[in-house]
């Protein structure tokens, strides 16, 4: 519990530094456009400043008249017309920069943009000696407008490649844990496997010597039992085979041998079809599979209560429901149960339903999930496997 509280605050940390740094060079961005904007404003005002005092000079002799053809040469990039008062382009002086010649030449073009541009800018009244004031119409130079999205796409970007680094170093940290856990079964297959071949050689010298005791029998069914499990630890290390097919004989084998070692205390029923069910899989893994989602439904009910197991055709996939009586499940519980190392007991590992999705989706190419719970009410396993 404690490592998956640790794992959430981690997560919520790179969110919270994600989205501050996203959201520092979208407002960077958006100030630096902002200072352009500003700087374009300023050379269109000192531009109508040229023009008003080329308006009033009356010496055709002073050095300012030189002073409006060069600004209008220096300014190549900001789009400026200047009309009179009706808004009439005053084109025969010259009056325009960066604006498309197809424009200039058509009358109903050159309208439209100059409404245009009063729509994103107030024009600049320039007031001349005769009273027939002029007025500067400008927009966005063509740079402006281009970096006006770029903030939002350089976030963008930003986003999907930390979403992309998070998927990334997700995957590995999840093929690492299952290479991890496989190798750990694999490893106590091993080890389960070598004082197992000795019991069973001492087991074959007690049938010779009492071959009808009641205890050797036991003892030769809880054998078997180990042998059972280190097959199960050591299929989970390595890509078992799906060469059993009778899903109904593997289901109802599983079935029997659960209700003769549950409490009689839990009301253990089983619901099959008919007709028989082909379909491949692993009948020993399949068998781990059912016993854990069967084992934690005895512990959620305490020893005492019900468990139906059914199992039914659903668009050609067999569905396996286990339904329990017990404490159910938070939603919190639900989302986590089968996460490595999570677990709602006190001495759980959190191992059992952890392996059991790694049967079921990567072996047997199905799906595994709750499907219900609620608490103090139960809790309804289901397991999905496509039909052959």
């Amino acid at each position: 519990m404690r490592r998956t509280i640790l794992a959430r605050l981690n997560n919520w940390i790179i969110f919270v530094v994600m989205t501050a740094v996203v959201t520092t060079i979208v407002i960077a961005s958006t100030s630096l456009i902002n200072y352009l904007r500003k700087e374009e404003i300023k050379r269109i005002n000192l531009l109508s400043k040229a023009i008003r005092i080329q308006q009033e000079v009356k010496s055709p002799d002073t050095d300012v008249l030189d002073l409006l053809p060069e600004i209008l040469n220096i300014n190549n990039n900001i789009p400026f017309i200047v009309t009179d008062k009706d808004k009439k382009p005053i084109l025969d002086l010259g009056f325009y920069r960066n604006i498309p010649e197809n424009t200039i030449k058509d009358p109903v073009k050159l309208s439209k943009l100059v409404e245009s541009m009063e729509k994103n800018y107030d024009p600049i009244e320039i007031k001349v000696p005769d009273g027939n004031n002029q007025f500067v119409y400008y927009d966005n130079s063509h740079l402006l407008n281009n970096l006006r999205y770029s903030p939002y796409i350089l976030g963008l970007f930003i986003l999907l490649y930390f979403g992309f680094s998070f998927w990334f170093f997700k995957t590995i940290k999840k093929t690492d844990e299952g290479y991890l856990w496989a190798g750990l079964a694999k490893e106590t297959a091993h080890q389960i496997g070598t004082p197992l071949s000795s019991m069973i050689g001492w087991m074959e010298i007690m049938k010779l010597e009492t071959p009808d005791s009641e205890g050797v029998y036991e003892i030769e069914k809880d054998i078997e039992r180990l042998r059972t499990i280190s097959e199960r630890f050591s299929k989970i290390g390595s890509i078992p085979e799906l060469n059993d097919t009778n899903f109904n004989e593997s289901i109802q084998e599983n079935y029997d041998y659960l209700k003769r070692r549950i409490s009689r205390k839990i009301n253990f029923g089983l619901h099959l079809p008919p007709e028989e069910i082909s379909v491949p899989h692993n009948k020993i893994l399949m068998s781990w599979v059912i016993e854990n989602l069967v084992k934690n439904a005895v512990d959620a009910m305490k020893g005492e209560g019900s468990i139906a197991m059914s199992v039914f055709e659903k668009n050609k996939n067999i569905v396996v429901e286990i339904q329990d009586t017990g404490s159910g499940m938070t939603k919190q519980q639900a989302r986590n149960a089968f996460k490595p190392g999570y677990s709602t007991k006190k001495r759980g590992w959190g191992l059992g339903l952890s392996l059991a999705k790694r049967v079921v989706q990567e072996y047997h190419n199905g799906d595994i999930r709750i499907s219900q719970t609620e608490v103090g009410k139960g809790t309804t396993f289901r397991i999905t496997i496509k039909k052959a």
